[in-house]
């Protein structure tokens, strides 16, 4: 089973989910709106272990 790689750095479940439905949407201010969640995501995320699984589709 492959991992996508932003699951390196957005560790959480719902962080995740959150990405999958920012990553969606279109537009220029979408995408700045998803640069700044994963910067605040991988920053919170951090120190957590890698969560083994996770919904991959």
């Amino acid at each position: 089973m492959q991992q996508l790689a932003i699951h390196r750095w957005i560790k959480t479940e719902c962080g995740r989910a959150k990405y999958a439905e920012l990553a969606a949407i279109p537009g220029p201010l979408a995408r700045m709106r998803l640069g700044w969640f994963v910067l605040i995501a991988a920053l919170r995320d951090w120190p957590l272990p890698d969560q083994a699984g996770g919904s991959d589709s």
